[in-house]
């Protein structure tokens, strides 16, 4: 069997990011900044492109940014220091 895969090549294992198919500034959307984040950037495509998914997360942390907010209010004015 031959295999003709290049295992030494630096964009193999690293970051997606650097890879030159990647940098060419075009604008990602949140399923893959996401998915980014979520595997330390070592892969964009693990969430597929639905929007819903990036849509998902991003309400998830808005919803726990807000609530956290409001229960630091809740709690500094029911028991003021």
């Amino acid at each position: 069997m031959n295999n003709n895969l290049d295992f030494k090549s630096p964009e193999l294992f690293g970051s997606v990011v650097f890879r030159p198919d990647f940098n060419s500034f075009k604008t990602i959307n949140a399923s893959q900044a996401w998915s980014l984040f979520f595997t330390g950037g070592r892969e964009d495509k693990k969430l597929d492109f639905n929007p819903r998914i990036g849509l998902l997360f991003t309400s998830i942390l808005l919803g726990l940014s807000v609530s956290g907010f409001a229960s630091a209010l809740i709690t500094r004015r029911i028991f003021p220091t």
